[in-house]
């Protein structure tokens, strides 16, 4: 710890020490720049967790305090109820998995998986077999004999999983492990990781800026904004009930409303957020349903995005309102909204999510 930090002894509570990972009024300073700012936070055993945020938001700087790269200026990090804030990078139970790899190029994936093991001086025989289950469980066995230069990116990423994973760390910490990969690799790797996860149980600490990447993957995600999180959730929660509005905007596209826009529709100043999925778009004569708000509108811009067309519209109230729509009808039998058509908006008014803050 940097001088002048104050530190306590005092364990976790008795629901803390269930955590896998438990943060204790966590701060770090670098200078004058405060890049994380009295966080707690506690993640249970086995959890698929993910610290989603923009670049600066501090999510990195709190994964890199629980490996030990980094010293928080204050507070504590306990691994399964034992403190380890002064324990260095290798006597803390948690491996690092980096976009990078850092696989070494002369060694082949089987010698790759059990460096670790060999590190800790398990017997040639014993390190072979846990070697091979590994790599067994990332679908590679057929590749154990090969160079790194010899893989995919995919396939390297996988075996940079089997080799943190066969150390059976407490916590498995992956920092933006996927974002050198093609669009469609990198989805096909975030269904891979989550199956991994699973069987092997252990918990991954996951950071990421893709929102989607997080949302697919993750059981609980903290969205980060300045050092602090502003919300922790089920994807579900923190998509459906954002806290704020940073996390309304960060996670997918919303339509945010408030004052007298709000006023006028609600009966409510208050910030709401109504999701484009949400909203239908019907001709201007048409009449909305019981439970149902309806604002008419001019479609502006129309975008076709492949699984879904986004409509950019203009209330008469001068609302701008994003709307998408998923395009499941057949080759020439689409709706056909132009720029310059008159529409009615309509949603539910249980879509319509309130901003506490």
């Amino acid at each position: 710890m940097n001088q002048g930090s104050s530190k306590s002894s005092t364990a976790p509570s008795q629901t803390a020490t269930l955590s896998a990972v438990s943060l204790k009024a966590l701060n770090k300073n670098f200078g004058d720049i405060t890049a994380v700012s009295n966080l707690d936070l506690e993640i249970p055993q086995g959890e698929f967790f993910s610290m989603l945020g923009p670049s600066g938001s501090g999510k990195t700087t709190v994964l890199r305090i629980i490996a030990g790269f980094e010293t928080a200026t204050s507070g504590q990090v306990f691994l399964e109820g034992s403190d380890v804030t002064e324990l260095a990078p290798f006597d803390r139970d948690v491996n690092t998995v980096f976009q990078d790899y850092a696989l070494f190029p002369h060694m082949s994936i089987q010698l790759n998986v059990e460096y670790g093991l060999r590190a800790r001086k398990i017997p040639k025989a014993e390190r072979a077999k846990l070697a091979s289950q590994a790599i067994e469980s990332v679908k590679l066995t057929h590749l154990a004999d090969r160079l790194p230069h010899q893989l995919s990116g995919g396939q390297r990423q996988r075996i940079a999983l089997a080799r943190a994973l066969v150390l059976r760390p407490k916590v498995l910490l992956l920092d933006e492990p996927l974002g050198a990969l093609d669009k469609q690799l990198r989805e096909e790797m975030q269904v891979e990781l989550k199956r991994i996860q699973r069987e092997a149980g252990i918990t991954f600490i996951f950071v990421t800026h893709d929102q989607e990447e997080a949302m697919r993957m993750s059981d609980r995600i903290a969205v980060f904004n300045h050092g602090k999180i502003e919300q922790i959730g089920t994807p579900r929660e923190v998509y459906e009930s954002p806290a704020s509005s940073f996390v309304a905007s960060f996670l997918g596209v919303s339509n945010l409303i408030s004052g007298a826009a709000a006023k006028e529709l609600f009966g409510s100043d208050q910030l709401v957020n109504v999701r484009p999925e949400r909203i239908k778009l019907l001709k201007e004569s048409s009449k909305v349903s019981e439970g149902e708000i309806g604002v008419k509108a001019t479609i502006t811009d129309v975008a076709y995005t492949g699984a879904n067309t986004l409509y950019v519209l203009e209330s008469d109230g001068g609302l701008r309102i994003l709307a998408t729509r998923l395009n499941e009808e057949l080759p020439g039998q689409e709706l056909g909204l132009e720029a310059g058509d008159r529409v009615l908006a309509s949603f539910r008014k249980e879509h319509v999510a309130k901003i506490p803050n």
